[in-house]
């Protein structure tokens, strides 16, 4: 693990090949699947395999539900792909803006899968009571790759 300010990052080594893990990762209908968090609940209609400047929604629970919006803001086929999340519409401007990025390299056994979790652009509105929970945060993303080791290796 890595934290610094903004950035928390989680890794694992997953024995599969990484265009199995990025596949996994660009198919935004198969998030809640690997979700460590449990607050994604589907993606929106219209979401399709994610490219780089692909946009999508997400339903989301958290105590009550809600929907975030992301755009993928990094993308390489088999080794890297994020996308930053935003609140929909008008309010986006205002919540959100933290990134989401995986990572994927391959190495002796797998494939080494590094996600992290930067809130550098985050908007100043929610960017103190997002930053309280990086360590659950943490945990969450633990579990995420776990999710995806256990998908991909079933």
């Amino acid at each position: 693990m890595t934290d610094s300010t903004d950035h928390v990052s989680v890794e694992r080594l997953i024995p599969a090949p990484a265009s199995a893990i990025f596949d996994l990762l660009a198919d935004p209908a198969r998030h809640q699947d690997i979700d460590g968090s449990g607050t994604v609940r589907d993606a929106k209609a219209g979401s399709t395999r994610l490219s780089k400047g692909s946009t999508f929604g997400m339903s989301m629970k958290w105590g009550m539900p809600y929907s975030m919006s992301s755009t993928v803001v990094e993308f390489e086929e088999d080794r890297r792909i994020a996308w930053q999340t935003r609140g929909p519409g008008p309010i986006g401007k205002l919540v959100g803006g933290r990134i989401w990025r995986y990572e994927l390299e391959p190495a002796e056994g797998g494939t080494l899968v590094r996600e992290t979790w930067d809130i550098s652009q985050e908007a100043a509105i929610t960017k103190p009571g997002v930053k309280r929970l990086a360590g659950t945060t943490e945990k969450n993303m633990a579990a995420t790759l776990a999710r995806i080791e256990e998908i991909v290796t079933a």
